[in-house]
């Protein structure tokens, strides 16, 4: 255990030891300066989207037009011209300054809807969309609803049979004696 006294408790608790002076390391001025050059470099690059990231997303959004139903940049056919011709006119509509949405519409107007690798969700494809989903829910809710009815439904009176009880009895004891050995 260190002593009260020892050189190495006056350097633990700070008696002895020098302080760095406010001369030494770099100026306060000097900081916020590359404080503001991060904030900045952050501010501004943070959102850039490289050319490769946004033909690599809009290529994915688009079928290749060769009947080999493959999204665009992953039709594997040797010297497909379709997939060729869809690939520089996707490079030239990015070169210029359109929008994502302008350049699929421009390929939606060329091909026509189909060459979209998901159709859009308004109008009808939303209503194509949703009633598969709301097909099978009504259906749930109506086998529920049948199994439900007839669980609450009471029990049918046993039907009695003509003649009454006497008549049964009757016929029980001419089973018993014709089964006698």
């Amino acid at each position: 255990m260190l002593s009260r006294h020892s050189p190495l408790s006056s350097r633990a608790t700070g008696e002895g030891a020098q302080r760095p002076s406010a001369s030494r390391g770099t100026p306060t001025w000097l900081r916020m300066l590359q404080l503001a050059v991060l904030f900045l470099a952050a501010t501004f690059l943070l959102g850039a989207d490289p050319s490769g990231a946004r033909f690599e997303n809009l290529g994915h959004k688009l079928m290749c037009r060769c009947g080999c139903n493959q999204i665009l940049l992953e039709c594997n056919h040797v010297g497909c011209s379709y997939s060729e011709k869809m690939r520089q006119e996707l490079m030239a509509g990015l070169q210029g300054p359109d929008s994502d949405d302008l350049v699929l519409q421009r390929f939606v107007q060329e091909y026509g809807g189909v060459v979209l690798a998901a159709p859009p969700a308004t109008g009808f494809n939303r209503v194509a969309w949703i009633t598969p989903f709301a097909a099978l829910g009504a259906g749930i809710f109506a086998v529920v609803w049948v199994v439900r009815r007839w669980k609450s439904r009471p029990p049918a009176p046993s039907a009695a049979p003509p003649g009454g009880t006497m008549e049964i009895d009757e016929f029980r004891e001419r089973a018993r004696k014709e089964t006698e050995l």
